[in-house]
């Protein structure tokens, strides 16, 4: 560079520009020879003591090759004008040589330091031949720059010496002036002393240089430039009175040079004037000068103006002219010496917006955009263009139309800038960008606005990682153009943005609320750009996905991060702060709801959001801060009551107090005839409200109470007029019955019993809506626990079935937001400290007396089936409530009108009860008698089996569970009945014996497509659950010897019952369900028989073939895929065995027994799974054992070898409590040795170590597969209700697993004790 543009000193490489092909200081030319002339005699190859012309020895000096220069006769030789041009050449060239020795050098500074100066000065205005004078200017240049700071007054005499020759102005702008201006120029190129203090008539020279600049030659004005420039560089603050004298038309003549001039070296030097004269602010007085002749006279402008060789043009206008030549040189150096000019001219004082305007209008932004373009992003032209650019930007209107031609330049000098931390460009280009875009928002196109993003995301990420640190103007700036490019039409349904926008989103809110100054600007503009973000997820040209994802990564911003910082340091931050919180948390709840922003106002309530509110209202009393709050807590109530519900609150926002006391103040007061009172007290309400579903306290309680009871009091005229709306009336019954239920608690809260009465009165009087409210739980318990609400609630259930009806036998309820759903009324219900199931069960008995529509005692069944499922326990209330009457009623009255819309809801209700409710709890057996006998009465009795529906099976389910019911002493009447109904015995029996007729072919019809098996599945669940009553209903009464074909025996009553050949043939014949089914009954029935034969010591009284053929079928099935069908077989099996009867044990019980031997103690079986697998076989095994006459086959299966593999494949996580039994039976019958027991004793420790570690597991099973079924039983599907009943069915013979291997395996050590 050849001027510093941050200080008035001259730059290291300077020189080179004023290399001229004249002027070359380097090159030598050859020296002219001339025939007629002889070299004078300056040098002597021999000391002498004086020259050839007598001078003393003092002024001869010696040189290092022998010989000696005469320093008189060199300076006489030089003086004389009229000496031949070679031999002063020659003279000069010698001289030059000699002072480049030092010694020469030394002697000559020491004793003559001053001798020469006056003579080369002279030489050089005395010849016009160009290389002499090129020789003298390196003469002089080069003893400058050899004398040392003891000999700096060469360097001064010089100036002082050609300073003054210029000032004399005795050259008259001949070639020797020239000569004289460079050698000035190459002087005051040194920074030695003071130099300018040497020029001892300032005023003439710099008069005759501006004269000078008139002249039309480049190399003349070249020269003067760069003496100026210097000359402005050293002079002090006496030099500025003679530059202010000169520079009106010093600027003008400069520049109008500079317009005319097309050689580089001009242009540089006059810039690098230009740009020192902008420094010290001299553009600015020659403006001041410029506008205080626009009030002299037209004529004398004119005529000082040609005076001063000026062309009358402004000089902002001949500025900008003149600098357009130098802005498109190729000459780079050039070209940034402008753009520097440019950024010191528009900075300088006294240049205005008008000055600014005028380079804009002269296109001089469209100049620097091109340099921008063409400088592939390098610096320093990137930092200068773009700071020019900032500069002429000010001109507003006048520079937006070439900001919107040269946009497209400035996105590869962003992605340049944004890489390089802290370039000081980064501010301007961003400030350049984004004013484009929020003026012209059109003019991105969407790859643009795409790779703008992409490269601030990136910028953006770098800072909050912590690879790069960003200025905050920078940072702001980065917000602002983001929130610009989400406004420009261009990027509205860009996909290609989504994750962009999310991921600049998390870097800059993230990134300011880490940062400890909790009130930056930076702060300020991350939630400006969130707020706007949140607002274009909703631009309806985006995908759904697309909308959802940016919505969810904003309320996660908000609610993760942004809601916690916010109540953490609330207290800490300012104003301006605060709002802008506000009104982004506002922006996301204004918005229709969703779930995001459901979510996000469940997690402001949360988090006492109303407390907070008010404590900003503490913290910064004004208008615009109240407003704000109340306007969020108008729209958060809109989303967690109803929508418009805080409709109150906007409507009276600046209305209302800053504290919640003053809140309760006015709720006291009459409003009787004072509108905007009143509708103050329905907003308060409305806040009361929002806080307590929350549990959040805005006051005392007690205080609160006496607030709403004395606006009770003082309003209830208002009410009996009318002249509350029911809205302000439901609020009102809410917040009391919350309040009063605090009180119910707290012994220490009074309350008004009148109070309480006015309001009851008041309820009773407006049409309330409780379905679509929010009511806090407590509040609506205690208006459950209330006798006078009971009306009012069962309108309101009647309503909200009303609202949910289904023509479908199903119906869904929604529970939506509001309080009033399935949940809260089934936990109400099943709680049973109120009126819940009373007001349940009054309604439908209300319903089904009364001319209604079908569809409402649907509903409202089906809301019945829901409550069951959701709370089981809500059955046990339903029954103390007599819900027995009411479906009593139901089939008494309207049996033979029921449609199967209603039917079948009836029915699943009653089997979802009986399901779920506790047989202590049953009573009323006379009621459920009479429900029984009507459906018997109408599904079995009036339908042969063959016409069955859905209903008719449910029905057998139903009878089935009061069956299982008896088995508790509970519905024995209900029982009787059914066990004794011969049109069901006969139904049952005709099934049964239709069945075993099909033998082989039974399966294909039980898995066909028709409906048989079904039907035939059902009456065995029917049948099972017989078997287990009768000796619960009928105890005594029944011959259980009869179900095994005795031909004399005949059962002495006509129960429900299937023989055990019967049986016998369903398990061999039957589907796999059918089997199950079968078998269940089948084991009930041994169970039973086994029963009476060892408490009265009977046998079995059946043929030996009767008895074989069942054994064989038993037998079979002990290794039968289904578990569940073998161990009952094998524990049937083993009963028949118990008996010792003469048929068995046969060759068949052994092939089982050696099965299980030879599975069990093979090598690496050692499986969870593989003792359960043998489960049957083990049982068989086990009765063998138990005989009194163990089979003597029995001892050689169960050899030493036998035993020790089975103990092998034992770990603590496999025994059973059957494998422990059959060792115990091993131990009791001798078969165990010292090292088997010693085995066995370590593995059983060891998983009763681990039982008592861990005995939670085996309990929860049941349970869990219980609420399965018992969701799943609303559906039409009957596969519901029969997984139900054969789970039922199952776990009557099923136990604790963890707990019955623990007893066995005490019993086990016991035995080992004992033994």
């Amino acid at each position: 560079m050849y001027f510093n543009d941050t200080a008035e000193e001259e730059p290291q490489d300077y020189s080179h520009y004023f290399e001229d092909s004249q002027y070359d200081n380097h090159h030598q030319d050859h020296m002219r020879h001339c025939v007629s002339s002889q070299p004078p005699p300056l040098t002597t190859s021999s000391p002498s003591s004086s020259c050839s012309q007598g001078h003393r020895s003092s002024m001869i000096l010696q040189t290092n090759e022998g010989g000696s220069i005469c320093l008189i006769c060199f300076s006489n030789l030089i003086s004389e004008p009229h000496s031949p041009t070679l031999h002063v050449s020659y003279a000069l060239s010698q001289l030059s040589i000699a002072i480049s020795q030092p010694p020469f050098l030394r002697s000559l500074l020491s004793f003559h330091p001053l001798l020469l100066v006056s003579p080369l000065v002279s030489a050089l205005s005395s010849f016009d031949d160009a290389p002499l004078a090129r020789q003298i200017v390196d003469l002089v240049a080069a003893l400058c720059a050899s004398a040392d700071s003891e000999h700096s007054s060469v360097h001064g005499s010089f100036v002082a010496r050609v300073s003054d020759r210029l000032s004399s102005g005795a050259l008259c702008w001949s070639r020797r002036q020239v000569y004289m201006l460079h050698c000035l120029g190459i002087l005051l190129k040194f920074e030695k002393d003071d130099l300018y203090a040497h020029i001892r008539d300032k005023c003439h020279l710099v008069s005759n240089l501006v004269g000078g600049l008139q002249l039309p030659s480049d190399e003349i004005r070249g020269e003067i430039f760069f003496v100026l420039y210097r000359l402005l560089l050293l002079q002090d603050g006496d030099g500025d009175d003679i530059l202010s004298t000169f520079c009106p038309k010093l600027l003008h003549l400069s520049l109008e040079a500079l317009v005319k001039t097309q050689v580089d070296d001009v242009r540089l030097n006059c810039v690098a004037l230009l740009t020192v004269l902008a420094q010290r602010g001299l553009f600015g007085n020659a403006f001041a000068v410029e506008t205080t002749s626009l009030y002299t006279n037209e004529a004398d402008s004119v005529m000082q103006a040609a005076e001063d060789g000026r062309d009358g043009s402004p000089l902002n206008v001949l500025f900008a002219e003149a600098i357009k030549g130098p802005l498109l040189s190729t000459d780079s150096q050039v070209q940034i010496g402008t753009v520097n000019l440019l950024i010191h001219y528009m900075t300088s004082e006294g240049t205005s917006i008008e000055q600014i305007q005028v380079l804009v209008e002269d296109n001089i932004a469209d100049y620097v955009f091109e340099i921008l373009r063409l400088s592939d992003c390098k610096d320093p032209v990137v930092k200068s263009c773009l700071q020019v650019l900032d500069l002429l930007s000010t001109a507003k209107q006048a520079f937006k139309q070439r900001l919107l031609v040269g946009f497209s330049t400035l996105i590869p000098v962003l992605q340049y800038v944004a890489e390089i931390p802290f370039h000081p460009a980064q501010r301007h280009t961003l400030k350049l960008i984004w004013t484009c875009i929020s003026d012209c928002p059109r003019i991105p196109s969407a790859s643009q606005i795409k790779e703008i993003v992409v490269i601030l995301t990136r910028m953006l990420g770098k800072h909050a990682g912590g690879e790069i640190d960003m200025l905050p103007e920078t940072f702001t700036m980065a917000c602002l153009i983001f929130v610009s490019l989400l406004k420009s039409p261009s990027s509205h349904g860009t996909l290609s943005l989504t994750t962009s926008i999310k991921e600049a989103l998390q870097y800059t809110v993230l990134t300011c609320l880490s940062i400890p100054d909790k009130n930056s600007c930076q702060l300020l503009h991350s939630l400006y750009l969130l707020k706007e973000v949140f607002e274009y997820s909703h631009d309806e040209k985006f995908a759904d996905t697309s909308n959802i994802e940016l919505r969810t990564c904003i309320v996660d911003i908000c609610v993760v991060h942004l809601l916690p910082w916010f109540l953490t340091f609330f207290k800490e931050i300012e104003e301006e702060t605060v709002l802008i919180v506000l009104e982004t948390f506002h922006s996301i709840l204004i918005w229709d709801s969703d779930i995001q922003t459901t979510e996000f106002a469940d997690k402001l309530v949360s988090s006492s959001w109303f407390s907070l509110s008010f404590g900003c209202l503490g913290l910064f009393p004004t208008d615009k801060m109240k407003q704000k709050v109340y306007l969020v807590l108008s729209s958060l109530v809109d989303v967690i009551l109803d929508k418009d519900s805080g409709q109150s609150i906007r409507d009276v926002a600046l209305s209302l107090p800053s504290d919640p006391v003053d809140l309760l103040f006015l709720l006291g007061q009459r409003s009787s005839n004072n509108l905007e009172l009143s509708s103050t007290q329905s907003a308060i309400l409305t806040i009361l409200l929002g806080s307590s579903l929350y549990d959040e306290r805005l006051a005392d309680d007690k205080l609160v109470l006496a607030s709403l009871e004395e606006y009770i009091f003082v309003n209830g005229r208002n009410f009996q007029h009318r002249a509350t709306d029911s809205s302000t009336v439901m609020r009102l019954l809410f917040l009391y019955s919350f309040y009063r239920s605090l009180a119910k608690v707290s012994y220490q809260i009074q309350y008004s019993p009148e109070a309480e009465r006015i309001l009851f009165q008041l309820v009773n009087d407006y049409e309330c809506d409780l379905v679509s409210a929010r009511v806090h739980p407590i509040a609506l318990k205690w208006m459950f626990q209330q006798e006078k609400c009971c009306e009012l609630l069962s309108d309101q259930i009647l309503k909200f079935c009303g609202s949910n009806i289904s023509h479908g036998s199903d119906t869904t309820f929604n529970n939506n937001a509001s309080s009033f759903n399935i949940q809260a009324i089934a936990e109400l219900v099943a709680s049973g400290d109120n009126y819940g199931a009373r007001i349940l069960t009054c309604l439908l008995m209300k319903l089904v007396k009364e001319e209604v529509e079908e569809d409402y005692i649907i509903s409202l069944v089906n809301l019945l089936t829901k409550i069951v499922n959701v709370s089981p326990a809500a059955s046990d209330e339903l029954f103390l409530n007599n819900i027995g009457n009411a479906l009593y009623t139901l089939y008494s009255e309207k049996i033979h009108t029921l449609s199967s819309e209603i039917s079948t809801p009836v029915l699943v209700l009653i089997f979802n009860i009986l399901s779920s409710v506790h047989s202590e709890t049953l009573s009323d057996d006379e009621i459920w008698l009479a429900v029984i006998m009507k459906l018997m009465d109408y599904y079995i009795s009036s339908e042969p089996a063959r016409n069955w529906t859905q209903n008719n099976l449910i029905v057998l389910g139903i009878l089935s569970l009061i069956l299982n019911h008896s088995t508790s002493n509970a519905l024995i009447e209900a029982s009787k009945s059914i066990l004794l109904n011969s049109s069901l015995i006969s139904t049952i029996d005709s099934m049964i014996h239709e069945a075993c007729l099909k033998g082989p072919a039974l399966v294909d019809h039980a898995e066909g497509s028709s409906s048989y098996g079904e039907h035939l599945l059902y009456v065995l669940l029917l049948s099972y659950f017989s078997l287990r009553s009768l000796h619960a209903v009928l105890p005594g009464t029944i011959d259980w010897q009869s179900f095994f074909d005795p031909p004399d025996r005949m059962q002495p009553l006509s129960v429900i019952g299937i023989p055990c050949h019967d049986l016998c043939r369903l398990i061999h014949f039957g589907s796999p369900q059918v089997k199950l089914a079968a078998s269940y009954c089948l084991l009930e029935l041994f169970t039973r028989i086994s029963d009476v034969i060892n408490r009265e010591g009977e046998e079995l009284k059946c043929s030996a073939e009767y008895l074989m053929s069942v054994i064989t079928i038993l037998e079979g099935l002990v290794f039968y895929s289904d578990n569940l069908v073998a161990v009952n077989c094998s524990l049937s099996l083993s009963m028949i065995i118990g008996c010792e009867t003469q048929n068995a044990p046969n060759n068949w019980s052994r092939v089982i027994v050696e099965e299980l031997t030879v599975s069990m103690s093979a090598p690496c079986l050692a499986s969870k799974s593989f003792v359960n697998e043998h489960k049957a076989a083990v049982n068989v095994a086990v009765a063998l054992l138990k005989l009194e006459k163990i089979p003597v086959w029995l001892r050689s299966v169960f050899d030493d070898h036998c035993i020790s593999g089975i103990i092998e494949n034992l770990t603590s996580g496999n025994v059973t409590s059957e494998i422990v039994v059959l060792f115990q039976e091993l131990l009791k019958s001798g078969l165990l040795k010292e090292e088997h027991i010693a085995s066995l004793s370590r593995v059983f420790q060891a998983c009763r170590k681990r039982l008592y570690s861990d005995n939670t597991n085996d309990d929860c099973e049941n349970e869990h597969i219980l609420k399965k079924v018992s969701i799943t039983t609303m559906s039409d599907d009957l596969e519901n209700f029969c997984e139900y009943l054969i789970y039922l069915m199952s776990s009557q013979h099923s136990y604790s697993r963890n707990k019955s291997l623990l007893v066995e395996i005490e019993s086990f050590f016991r035995t080992l004790t004992i033994e």
